[in-house]
This record gives structure tokens, sequence and C-alpha cells, in this order.
């Protein structure tokens, strides 16, 4: 079972789009995936076709303790289970600081549940708090969706401290997965040198996959589809396809 965070700092990155179409893509390709909403606005929830009423109990039952993983679990119409998420989540943010171990309770969770998948993908809300410390600790690497303009390199360099210091003190394990360019503007000089600068820092890190801006990708969402169920032949599905793919050789090699 391989558990990928995917985070980035900064919001309208393509965090939830990436979540949501990347399970499905590799649910698709016979892998046995569970997507967490770890943020309040519960956007992958939705994104995968679950009402806010359908979900209930969500991951806030899960991580007071007041729910286990099976009870909580959803199954989509889309080749993946889903921890759904809503408004709820956000009381989650207090209440954890009372209680026991803290940083741990999704990670204990998921191994009380003996989860049997191949991938566990955990979408991060855009903001260093104690959902986004217990999605990092839970995991075993963290995929960052990032867009090629200036100010992204600056959050980058925020995230890449924040990773070493969970590494240091919770989580000896994380590294990063890989680096994903979204809403990408081949037209764009600018986005094009901040692509080159990525690869020259951070190398094989950097998925060779990229994900351009595309309407269908844009659009599915509010039909609560990922995309490759929305359009499959858009340029948006075939990217996440594609990355999929390239996930699975990285996993096997």
């Amino acid at each position: 079972m391989k558990i990928l965070a995917i985070t980035n700092q900064k919001g309208g990155v393509g965090k939830t789009t990436t979540a949501v179409n990347l399970a499905a893509a590799l649910g698709t390709l016979a892998q046995r995936v569970l997507l967490i909403d770890m943020d309040p606005q519960g956007n992958a929830t939705t994104g995968a076709g679950i009402t806010k009423k359908e979900a209930l109990p969500t991951v806030y039952q899960l991580l007071i303790g007041a729910a286990t993983l099976t009870e909580v679990c959803l199954a989509t119409e889309f080749a993946f289970d889903i921890l759904p998420a809503n408004r709820e989540l956000a009381g989650a943010e207090v209440e954890l600081i009372a209680l026991e171990n803290r940083e741990f309770r999704l990670r204990e969770a998921l191994l009380a549940g003996q989860a049997a998948y191949d991938f566990v993908l955990i979408d991060c809300p855009p903001a260093l708090n104690m959902l986004t410390v217990n999605a990092l600790v839970a995991a075993d690497s963290v995929l960052i969706p990032m867009q090629c303009e200036y100010y992204a390199l600056e959050g980058l360099s925020d995230l890449v401290e924040t990773l070493r210091k969970i590494r240091h003190s919770l989580n000896g394990r994380l590294e990063i997965e890989g680096l994903l360019r979204t809403m990408y503007n081949g037209q764009s000089t600018l986005t094009q040198q901040v692509s080159n600068e990525l690869e020259n820092h951070f190398g094989g890190k950097v998925y060779q996959t990229i994900v351009p801006r595309n309407v269908r990708l844009a659009e599915a969402p509010s039909y609560g589809k990922p995309v490759n169920a929305f359009d499959k032949n858009s340029k948006g599905a075939q990217a996440y396809n594609a990355l999929a793919q390239e996930i699975l050789a990285r996993v096997s090699a």
C-alpha cells in the first residue's frame, strides 16, 4: 500500500483536481484506490459524485475516534473508494488539539483498518494545519501539484522546509514522490522558465507528464465526475491517464 499526500500550501494549484482524477485513472488501471478528502471544503467528495448529505459519517468522525475506516469508506461509481469530508471537518482542528497522539490519528486509523488498497491518495487543505500534519504523518511520500509561475517557486521552498521539519520530528520516511506541473500554458515564456528551473533543481522528481489548461478538466467537477468519465478523449483525461502510468512505472521500477 502506497500512501501519497497531495499537497501544496498554495491554493488553486490543482490539488483536488489531481487527487480525484489520479484516483480515477489509477482505478481504471486495475489498482485498488482509496481517496481521502482532508479538506473541510469537501471538493474531492463532490467531485467524486458524493453529495455532502450522503457523506456521513466523514473523515471527521474517523479522526476523533467516533467511527472506523470501514464505517466512513464509500464506494464511488468511478473505480475508487473515498473517505468523504464536509464542513464538519473544520471542527476537528480544535478537537484534535485535546486528543492523544493528535498528529497520528489518520495513520493509526489506516493501520487499524488494514485497508486492502494499492494506493491511498490524500487531498490536503491549502494550509499547514493539524489536518495537513495528519496527512503528512500518514503518508509515505508527497505529490506536489504546482503552476509554473514565479510565486509558485517561493511557495515550494516553504513547503520543502515544512516537509523537512515533519521528516525530522514526526515521520522519518516522508519524501517527495514527485512534482506535477499543472494548468500548463506552453505559450508562456515565464512558464517555460519556471518549468526548466524545476527540472534543474529537482531533476527526476519532476514528472514528465504535464497537465495542460483544459476546459473539460475544469468543467468535470460541476458534474460530479472525474474527467475520464466526463470526457475521456480530452487533453485533461489523457494527461491524468499518463500520470497514473508514470506513477505505476516508478513504483514498480
